[in-house]
């Protein structure tokens, strides 16, 4: 019997790795950089421990050495976190960055007295040290953000101490890292009589894509029943890491895990709820979709495994790498010539890892330091989906492109919450693009079931996963350990409550949440549903809004972290503080669930 295998690293064609040695040609000079980095680190705490307050000189010469260690450190555990994530099974890489993170522990307690230092000083006199002094300006929105957290910040020894634990409060969620990409294994599906294929992270969702029901279920019951049988300890990671979440919250005098992850954006704990609220609220009209999707496939009985096939059928056709990036050139026209002319030169200089290899970490990223490229991590294996996974990481990628050049290293990186935006205002201009040049009643009718599908996976079942880690800490809060017995349980009910009674029950969805890596960044799935909603209204306003919509969110993606996230969004056009966006929204997939239930009837 023939079996499709990944190929190794070694097997892909330079052309469609990523210019990595761009980045860091010598990675020789490492260990001395890295020993470089952390004496810096000491002789900074020995010169400017007690004297951050001293005059307004100092405090900028702080401010800006501090910049250059962590820059410099940056540079090296993005580096090595890339290099790992190109083999995770290569032991090399894995080492430096261990490493890297063992640097990072060691500066974060090095120049940890300074948070405290800025807070204990007169709250006045280093504001005034802002007015006279032009070179702090730079740092104005740090120094203001940081006297705003005053109360959640601890003395220099605790805050040394907590920077001295951070490589023992990542254990949980590096030991799923390597237990998911590298040590979990699933069953092979066969796809006929002499032909079986190897089932991974990148291939699960094109078999669940599978005309073949029966090869469906195969992979989903081969997924499923890997991390079944690895239930217990992946519930134990879990449950210290959401612990780890909920002590530290406290520690911090929060007074929930929730508030202490949206705090750090000053994103209101209200914000999250409107989005559960909303999106509640729309769940009949979810299920309508999923009356519909039972109904054009002819089933009796539906079950998650028929989630993911295509509606509507169309003649396969493979796009090639190629193909994608003149798909998304032509989509991001409505930017203007400045964003695909930046765009083609990231693809010239090799920003793009594309195929999958032996491994290689799962799933897409956009990620790199302030001195490296954006770079973008892919698993492409030529579906229109993967172009969408294209468009979408160069969103990110752009996003960070112009951010760094216009805002100083201090505020050269995105918030999550905003991040989300630019990627997903691509996905969506792609996808009118797609939409208005298409002619074909099955191929439109093919889109829109592909737009509905974004709503469903995106708005819908990250409001779900948000729920779930709503469930997971709040039991942790009262006292309770998560056994995966129970997590499963609410997993199951929640599951129930979003896909409605058009789905069969089993057995076996009730694992999902334990695939899930995002579960390990506390309360970081929410943003995509709210990016999503934001991305919505901005690009509809870019598509019909004329040039000036245009360019005031090319405005906003060069403002980094320079304001918070939702003052940031104003600037698009966008107010997420209320539920206006998300409605909006749920408007538009419903218009869409209107328009394909009439062309299909």
């Amino acid at each position: 019997m023939s079996s499709k295998k990944l190929k190794t690293r070694e097997q892909i064609d330079s052309r469609y790795k990523w210019n990595i040695e761009a980045m860091m040609p010598d990675e020789s000079i490492i260990d001395d950089e890295l020993q470089t980095i952390t004496e810096m680190s000491r002789e900074y705490m020995e010169y400017f421990s007690g004297r951050l307050a001293e005059s307004s000189e100092v405090l900028f010469d702080a401010f800006a050495k501090k910049d250059e260690i962590w820059r410099r450190l940056e540079m090296i555990y993005v580096y090595a976190h890339m290099r790992r994530d190109e083999n995770n099974a290569e032991s090399r890489y894995q080492g430096m960055t261990d490493k890297s993170m063992s640097a990072i522990a060691s500066v974060s307690a090095g120049l940890s007295f300074f948070t405290p230092e800025i807070l204990a000083a007169d709250s006045d006199r280093i504001l005034g040290f802002v007015e006279e002094n032009d070179d702090l300006k730079t740092y104005e929105f740090v120094i203001r953000d940081t006297l705003r957290l005053k109360k959640h910040v601890l003395s220099e020894s605790e805050e040394a101490i907590l920077a001295r634990m951070s490589e023992i409060t990542h254990a949980a969620k590096d030991s799923f890292t390597m237990l998911n990409n590298a040590d979990l294994k699933f069953e092979p599906v066969k796809l006929g009589k002499d032909k079986e294929i190897e089932l991974t992270h990148g291939s699960y969702i094109k078999l669940m894509e599978n005309k073949n029901r029966t090869v469906r279920k195969k992979a989903y019951n081969s997924m499923y029943s890997a991390y079944k049988s690895m239930i217990n300890t992946i519930s134990t990671l879990y449950n210290y890491s959401t612990k780890t979440d909920v002590v530290s919250a406290r520690i911090r005098k929060y007074d929930s895990a929730r508030q202490a992850a949206l705090s750090g954006d000053n994103v209101p704990e209200q914000v999250y709820d409107n989005l559960i609220e909303v999106v509640n609220e729309n769940l009949p009209n979810l299920h309508r979709y999923i009356r519909l999707r039972k109904e054009l496939l002819g089933l009796k009985k539906m079950y998650m495994y028929d989630m993911y096939v295509p509606l509507i059928r169309i003649p396969e056709k493979n796009i090639s790498f190629e193909e994608g990036l003149d798909i998304i050139r032509d989509a991001v026209r409505p930017l203007g010539d400045d964003y695909i002319a930046k765009m083609n030169t990231g693809i010239e200089q090799g920003w793009i890892d594309v195929y999958e290899n032996q491994g290689k970490t799962s799933g897409a990223y956009s990620f790199g330091c302030y001195d490296s490229y954006p770079y973008i991590l892919l698993n492409y294996t030529d579906t229109l989906k993967d172009v969408f996974t294209i468009i979408h990481e160069m969103g990110h990628s752009m996003h960070s492109r112009y951010t760094r050049d216009e805002q100083p290293y201090i505020y050269g990186g995105h918030s999550i919450f905003t991040a989300e935006v630019a990627s997903t205002v691509n996905e969506a201009l792609l996808m009118h693009h797609l939409l208005g040049n298409e002619t074909d009643p099955d191929m439109r009718k093919y889109l829109l079931n592909m737009y509905l599908e974004e709503f469903r996976t995106t708005l819908f079942r990250q409001t779900m996963f948000a729920e779930f880690e709503n469930i997971t800490h709040s039991s942790i809060e009262a006292g309770n350990v998560l056994t995966g017995r129970w997590m499963c349980e609410q997993y199951d009910e929640l599951n129930r409550k979003y896909y409605g009674s058009a789905v069969e029950a089993d057995d076996t969805i009730k694992y999902e949440w334990a695939r899930i890596p995002h579960f390990y960044n506390a309360f970081y799935v929410y943003k995509y549903a709210t990016g999503y909603s934001a991305a919505t209204v901005i690009s509809d306003k870019i598509l019909n809004g004329g040039s000036g919509a245009a360019r005031n969110y090319i405005r906003f993606l060069k403002t980094g972290e320079s304001d918070y996230p939702i003052e940031l969004l104003k600037i698009a056009g966008v107010d997420m503080s209320k539920p206006k966006p998300i409605r909006q929204a749920m408007d538009t997939f419903n218009k869409l669930l209107d328009e394909f239930e009439e062309l299909v009837k």
